[in-house]
């Protein structure tokens, strides 16, 4: 009996390619949506149910809270590439904040479904996602911190910093989108009449300017490592 031993199969390459996040997130499909939001629109409320991730294509977002005594405060402000309300793959059943656009954005809407398929199908995305929560985790260990020791004038220079990006991709000063004191304020967790002060006083030390909008250099840092 003559056997041939059979030809060995060949291996079909493919050229491995990373999965882009904002190239899927881009696409309106199956539980996916992409709404384009007008400034001061919101997107949901406290106390919504919580049944959607969102992400940031373009713009930026704003996130409120308000205490059982009517005291609201704002708590974050989310930019280009930030996702929010993923608390609704927990066991979230109610929004705990009111997002509300702060400019013209882009925003997607993944569904809650659609956004756990795609963490289980797909491995980069996934990593993505994770990387993305372990980082604001540590932002938002680093702002109990700051809250807790530091002093209102060094809590607003540190977001300053944070809101200008001063310090990454070698970037030295930026210029901030136009943000109500109010705003700023609400963050810092001090009054409107304090920021101006501070403003003012780094305007003066030459630590700030508002050519062009609010202009942060990088030698406002000084402010917060100073004791």
């Amino acid at each position: 009996m003559n056997m041939e031993t059979p030809a060995p199969r060949k291996r079909i390459k493919k050229q491995a390619s990373l999965f882009d996040a904002e190239a899927f997130l881009g696409v309106v499909g199956a539980g996916k949506k992409v709404l384009k939001i007008k400034k001061d629109q919101i997107l949901f409320s406290q106390g919504d149910p919580s049944d959607a991730v969102f992400y940031i294509l373009e713009g930026k977002v704003k996130l409120m809270v308000v205490s059982p005594q009517g005291k609201e405060a704002a708590v974050a402000v989310l930019e280009r590439g930030a996702f929010f309300g993923e608390a609704c793959l927990t066991a979230q059943l109610f929004r705990i904040a009111t997002a509300i656009s702060m400019g013209e954005s882009k925003i997607v809407r993944i569904e809650k479904s659609a956004m756990v398929r795609v963490l289980h199908d797909e491995p980069t995305f996934s990593e993505l996602f994770l990387a993305y929560l372990l980082s604001r985790n540590i932002r938002i260990e680093e702002d109990l911190v700051d809250q807790l020791f530091n002093s209102s004038e060094k809590r607003l220079a540190r977001l300053l910093l944070l809101l200008a990006h001063v310090g990454k991709e070698g970037k030295t000063e930026l210029v901030i989108p136009k943000m109500s004191q109010e705003t700023l304020a609400e963050m810092v967790g001090t009054t409107r009449s304090r920021v101006s002060f501070f403003l003012n006083k780094f305007k003066k030390l030459g630590l700030i300017d508002y050519e062009g909008g609010l202009r942060i250099h990088s030698s406002l840092i000084n402010v917060v490592l100073h004791d």
